[in-house]
C-alpha cells in the first residue's frame, strides 16, 4: 500500500512542494488542502494554481483535493504544513491532539506562530502532543520560483529521530532537488526564522543606499549572530556553514525572489510597514519573527545587534537610516 502525503496550504512555496511530491518516482497519494473555494475549482477546471505560481501544471491525476484539514488529516499518513505561520493556528483550529496520533509531522513554514511565540516544532508539541521525535524540519536554501523553473536546488530535512527525516526526504528527491539529512531540529528551525530577519536588514540597507561592501560585512556578521544564538538555545555541534545556515542565509538576503529582502528594501525606501504588507500582497515572515525573536533574546541576555536593529525600526518606528548608522558602529 502506497503512502499517504497530506499538504496543509497553497501558497507558493506549497504549490512547488507539490510539483517536487509529483515529479518524484516514489510510489504515493497525495492529499492537498486547499484555502479558498474558487482556487480548488480553478485547479480542478485547469491544471494550475490562479494565485502563485500559475505556470505550474498540477498533475491531478496524482492527487486528491480537499477544503477540509480534518479529512485531510484522516486519510493521511504524512502531514506537510505549509501555511504562513501567522495563518497557522485558523487551519488547524478543528482540530485536536488525537488528530495528530501515529502521523509524522513535517513543518515547511519557516516563521514563528506569532499569538504564543514559539517555532512550529516546539507549537505542535506543546498543543499537540506531537513528539518531538515525529516532527521533521523542510530548511533551504530553496525558493519556490526556482523550484517552479526546475533550477537545481538543495532541501535539508532535520530532525530529531534521523530515520523520520530520511522518510520524508526521499519523496522530495527529483532531478532538479538534493536532499540531506539532519539531526538538528531545532538549530535548522531557528536558523530559517532568523536568516528571514536577516534578509528584512539586508533589504533596508539596500533601500537606503548601502553597497555590496557594507551588505557582505552585514552578513558575516548576521551568520555568527546566528550561531550564537542557535548555540544558546540548543547546544550541540553542528556546523553553520552548511547550506541549511549559512546557504539559506545568502541565497534569503540577496536573491530577487525573497520576499524578506523585498519587504525590508521598501522599509528602506520610507515605506511603512502596513502600506509595504499591503502592496506586496504575499507575507513576509520575518516581519512576525522579528517582534517575537525579540522575548528570546531578553530572556537569554543575548548580543543580537542585527535583531535589534530590525526590531526598533518595525516595532518602535525609529527612523531606519538612524538605526542602521548606529548599527554600523557595531558591526566588525
Amino acid at each position: 500500500m502506497s503512502i499517504k502525503i497530506g499538504v496543509i496550504g497553497s501558497g507558493s512555496w506549497a504549490t512547488a512542494m507539490i510539483k517536487m511530491l509529483t515529479d518524484n518516482q516514489q510510489e504515493k497519494q497525495i492529499n492537498w488542502w486547499v484555502r479558498r473555494q474558487e482556487d480548488l475549482e480553478y485547479i480542478e477546471t485547469y491544471h494550475h494554481n490562479p494565485s502563485y505560481l500559475s505556470a505550474v501544471e498540477i498533475k491531478l491525476d496524482k492527487i486528491d483535493l480537499f477544503q477540509e484539514v480534518k479529512e485531510v488529516f484522516e486519510n493521511s499518513d504524512i502531514i506537510i504544513l505549509n501555511t504562513p505561520a501567522a495563518y497557522l493556528e485558523d487551519a488547524l483550529k478543528e482540530l485536536s491532539p488525537n488528530d495528530f496520533q501515529n502521523k509524522l509531522v513535517v513543518s515547511a513554514i519557516k516563521g514563528i506562530v506569532p499569538s504564543i511565540k514559539m517555532i512550529v516544532g516546539e507549537f505542535l508539541n506543546s498543543k499537540f502532543q506531537v513528539a518531538l521525535e515525529d516532527i521533521v524540519v523542510v530548511g533551504g536554501p530553496c525558493h519556490a520560483e526556482e523550484v517552479s523553473l526546475e533550477k537545481l536546488s538543495y532541501l535539508t530535512f532535520a530532525s530529531k529521530n534521523t530515520a523520520n527525516s530520511a522518510v520524508v526526504a526521499q519523496y522530495f528527491q527529483t532531478h532538479y532537488i538534493k536532499t540531506v539529512v539532519s539531526n538538528d531540529l531545532l538549530g535548522v528551525e531557528y536558523g530559517a526564522v532568523l536568516k528571514n530577519i536577516y534578509a528584512l536588514a539586508c533589504g533596508i540597507c539596500h533601500g537606503l543606499g548601502f553597497g555590496d561592501n557594507f551588505q557582505a560585512v552585514l552578513i558575516s556578521n548576521a551568520i555568527r549572530e546566528m550561531e550564537h544564538f542557535v548555540n544558546v538555545i540548543d547546544p550541540q555541534k553542528r556546523e553553520i556553514n552548511q547550506s541549511a545556515y549559512l546557504g539559506d542565509l545568502l541565497v534569503t538576503s540577496y536573491s530577487q525572489f525573497s520576499r524578506n529582502r523585498t519587504f525590508g528594501n521598501m522599509i528602506g525606501k520610507g515605506y511603512s510597514v502596513k502600506s509595504a504588507q499591503l502592496e506586496m500582497n504575499m507575507v513576509a515572515e520575518g516581519y512576525f519573527a522579528s517582534g517575537c525573536i525579540q522575548d528570546i533574546i531578553h530572556e537569554h541576555h543575548l548580543e543580537m545587534p542585527i535583531c535589534n536593529t530590525v526590531y526598533n525600526i518595525l516595532y518602535k518606528n525609529q527612523p531606519a537610516i538612524l538605526e542602521v548608522k548606529k548599527l554600523t558602529e557595531q558591526l566588525t
